[in-house]
């Protein structure tokens, strides 16, 4: 089983900063994939970004040049740092573990992201 773990999250006014932390622990030999999924309410979960067990990383229009995945092997931790943030950026953000066929078995309990204009 895993186990993750969001943190990091809160209220910055626009144009500020957040890194937000995904903690992976349990059977992380498991997991092929970490990715960064926001929720904001009334709208569609979308996927932010994504870093793969070696090191390749997504990152979504909306938010490129803004926000950086990466990932601390020895701390079976994922980040996203975030810049630039715009009031479109609050929701409720989540790191999920993908397995070795693709699946996103293991998801956080997620992190709210509140950008005030």
């Amino acid at each position: 089983q895993v186990q993750l773990v969001e943190s990091g999250g809160g209220f910055v006014q626009a144009g500020g900063s957040l890194k937000l932390s995904c903690a992976a622990s349990g059977d992380t030999s498991k997991i092929d994939g970490i990715h960064w999924y926001r929720q904001a309410p009334g709208l569609q979960r979308e996927l932010v970004a994504s870093i793969n067990s070696y090191g390749t990383s997504y990152t979504h229009d909306s938010v490129k040049g803004r926000f950086t995945i990466s990932r601390d092997n020895a701390k079976n931790t994922v980040y996203l740092q975030m810049n630039s943030l715009k009031p479109e950026d609050t929701a409720v953000y989540h790191c999920a573990a993908q397995d070795d066929v693709g699946y996103l078995r293991w998801w956080g309990q997620g992190t709210q992201v509140t950008v005030s204009s």
